[in-house]
Formats: structure tokens, sequence, C-alpha cells
């Protein structure tokens, strides 16, 4: 988390707007391009990656681990690829991977499997409440040790194996572990079989298909991703596209907000991404994409959104593999829409940076809106558009972006009086959060 600490409040309801604007650039993709760049052969070229707390994270523990990465003056960056199996540690050194649940899992996958790795990991204060469990015991099946035992929160310490044996591996919602398994099976003896039983996200699979000697995917009824171990990588050349996960807050902004227009422009379109937005035009939502593009494997594109007048929201556990991240976004969404809305099958959003159920519903109840979770599932009784003058919102420090962005566009919304502690963890995923928001006329005040 940034350093640099500051609560934001929120007094007065946004505008009507009609504005283009660019989102920051992918998290996911910009933390994978320099994490593959590094373990690839020759030098790796990365455009337009996202300048986050996460990424910068990510840069800083891979240059630690003796990677030479280059910023250039076009910021782009060079990144001079070590191979597999050659990044390096001092025995007992330390990284820090910040608030990165997706650095900490995926670089956890590349070190498992390298040779002679002894160091000790942790995050910040949120990323050292969040299980590991489901990670260790997968790395520990390609042969690496994790310290303490029995121990499944940061800080631990990695002891790799030298001898790693590919596995066999039944994948479920979660891409992080799935990529986790992609990068230790890299540099493993033998093939490691994948089987999909549910579709996530696909960017490291997209991001190393280039190499057709380490990497096949087969799709009979389930996807089977095969990784022959032991292959070289050859280095990428990636422009990353705008974060769809970044659009969905001004995306709601814009369909609940009277006479309101806006084009997000270039942004990835990855089919296993837009569940949000499958979801909302189900329910009304005016919206088009338009100039698709394919490039490296991804689709990008514009999206273009009118203000809508939204029916209840039904998601069935289907959407939320495409859906993780923008789930508190739905939440406001259905507050502000009249009727009942039905989320179903998100009971993972309670391993999240935060409890994105019950934070979202101590937020809902601020402004009267009720709701009732259980079983994985969440009912939020919809009052339509509310004003929620003299009624105050109050988000404590939760080191969760998702929660502080959804907590913004409710406040601005309604009108509702917010003061949101430490925004500042926003930068993990999103900087330009509040410079759009103020180009869109929000209005705001930062208290540090």
């Amino acid at each position: 988390m940034s350093p640099n600490r500051y609560n934001l409040l929120i007094k007065n309801k946004i505008s009507p707007f009609k504005k283009n604007i660019n989102v920051d650039s992918d998290k996911s993709i910009s933390i994978r391009s320099f994490l593959i760049s590094s373990i690839s052969q020759n030098i790796s070229s990365v455009q337009n990656a996202l300048m986050s707390d996460d990424v910068k994270s990510t840069i800083k523990c891979l240059r630690e681990l003796g990677v030479k990465i280059l910023k250039r003056k076009d910021n782009s960056f060079l990144i001079y690829g070590k191979g597999l199996g050659s990044l390096c540690a001092k025995k007992n050194s330390s990284l820090n991977f910040g608030n990165s649940g997706t650095l900490a899992r995926l670089l956890i996958g590349i070190l498992s499997t390298t040779p002679n790795i002894h160091i000790k990991v942790r995050g910040d204060h949120s990323l050292n409440k969040r299980s590991m469990k489901k990670l260790i015991y997968l790395m520990s099946k390609f042969g690496a040790s994790f310290y303490p035992k029995n121990k499944f929160k940061f800080p631990l310490k990695i002891v790799s194996t030298n001898m790693p044996i590919g596995i066999n591996y039944n994948s479920g919602v979660s891409a992080q572990l799935k990529s986790a398994v992609i990068l230790a099976a890299l540099n493993s003896f033998g093939i490691t079989e994948i089987y999909e039983k549910e579709e996530s996200r696909n960017h490291t699979e997209n991001m190393l298909l280039k190499n057709f000697q380490a990497i096949k995917i087969v799709k009979n009824e389930k996807k089977i991703i095969k990784v022959f171990g032991k292959k070289y990588l050859n280095p990428i050349n990636i422009k990353v596209p705008g974060d769809v996960s970044s659009s969905a807050f001004f995306t709601a902004l814009t369909l609940l907000n009277n006479d309101s227009s806006i084009k997000i422009r270039n942004v990835g379109l990855n089919s296993t991404r837009i569940g949000f937005y499958k979801l909302i035009k189900k329910h009304n939502a005016r919206i088009q994409f338009r100039n698709l593009k394919k490039k490296n494997n991804e689709t990008t594109g514009d999206i273009l959104i009118r203000s809508s007048k939204l029916s209840p929201l039904k998601a069935n556990k289907s959407f939320y593999p495409s859906t993780a991240d923008e789930f508190p976004i739905l939440f406001v969404m259905a507050a502000l829409t009249k009727g009942v809305s039905i989320f179903k099958g998100i009971g993972d959003l309670v391993n999240k940076e935060s409890n994105r159920i019950t934070e979202m519903q101590k937020i809902l109840k601020q402004i009267g809106i009720k709701s009732v979770s259980s079983n994985g599932q969440l009912k939020i009784f919809g009052k339509g558009m509310i004003n929620a003058y003299g009624k105050k919102i109050r988000v404590p420090n939760l080191g969760d972006h998702r929660i502080c962005m959804s907590a913004f566009v409710l406040a601005a919304l309604t009108g509702a009086n917010a003061h949101i502690k430490n925004f500042e963890t926003v930068n993990t995923s999103s900087p330009s959060f509040l410079k759009i928001m103020k180009f869109l006329g929000a209005k705001f005040e930062i208290k540090k």
C-alpha cells in the first residue's frame, strides 16, 4: 500500500455528463507480462503497463530476484529475461508482495520450482490476512516446502524443490491458482495437465500460447491445459489494454446517472473478464462494444454506455468467475435499482482483500438499504435512485480498493456524506481513479 495515506470526503451528487475517457491499464495483464518476461529468453518489451502499487511491487520483487528491468523514455519497459529456473536470491532474504494476491500466488508458483530458493515472503496488513492454504497444497505437490508447517498466512518461508515433477490439477474458479500451477509447471520435469472445470481468466495461457513447445490447450468437453516442462520461452512484446474491471465503476456511474453517456476507449474485452457487462446487458443496460480487435490472443475495443433504467439483477453462480472483481459495484447498482436483486454462488468473496459481502452490506445499511446473505448468496432490496442527503457513509480502513471505489460511486450518485478511510489503497489497481472522477464532474475532498 502507498505510504502516502489519505482519507476521502464526498458530499455532493454528481451532475449529468457526456465524456470520453481512457481507464488505467489492465492490472492482471501487467503483472503477468513482467513475471513471464522474467523467465523467458532474451529481451521482452511491455508497453502501457499499469503503474499501480501492485505492479510496482512486481517490478521491485523481480529486481530483487536478479532480473534487469529498464524503463524507457516512452514509459515502456525492457525486461531482460533470465530463462526458466534462473531467478535467484540470498538465503533467508525476503520479498514483500504489498497488497497483491496475484503477485503473491503467481510468483510463488515460479519460485516453488526454481532451484535453491530459501526465501521469506510477506505482504501488507491486508494480504497477510488472506489464506494461502490452497496455494501451499498445490506447490507442495510439486515438491516445494513452506514454513512454519501448518501455517497458511504470510509471513512464510519458501524452500523450493530442485527436482520438481509435473502434476495433474482440477482447477476451479481461481485463475490465480491455475496460473500458479502453470508457472510452476514450466520448470518441472514431465507434463502437467490442468483440467478446467469452470472457465476462469486465461491471460496466463494467452501470453504463453506462442510457445508451442511448452503449452498446448485441448478443448473437448472440458478445457485441458498441457504444460511441457523445461522448454525455453520466447520473449514477449505486448501493449497492455485498459482494465475492464476499472471500467465497471465508471460504467455503473453512467448507467445510474440521469442524462449521461460515456465512451471508454481501448479496453481489454477478454471473454473471461466481461461477465459484469453480460449480466447488466441482460437487465436493460444500454451498452455497446465497438472497434473490436484481437492481438496477442486478447480482444480489445471501446465501450459505449448510456443512462439506463435497469431491472433487478439476477446472477447465478456461473457469473462468478468472469465477474469476481465487479461484485461490490454490482451491489451498489442493485441497491439503486428498484426491486429485489439476487446474487448466487459468491461465497468466495469473503476471501478477497476484505469480506466483500459483509462490508458492502454494512455500507448499504448506512443509507437504509436492506440486504440478507446466507450460504454464498446475497439478496439486496433495492429502493431505486434515492437522495441520501444527510445520511452518512463511513468506510473504515479495509485495505480493499474495490470497496473504496464502490463507496465513492454510491456517494456520488446519492449525495450521501461519505468518509472513506485510506483511499490510497485504490492505487493498487487504479491510480487515475480520482483524476477521471474529477474529469466527469465528481466533487470530493482529500484529507491527509
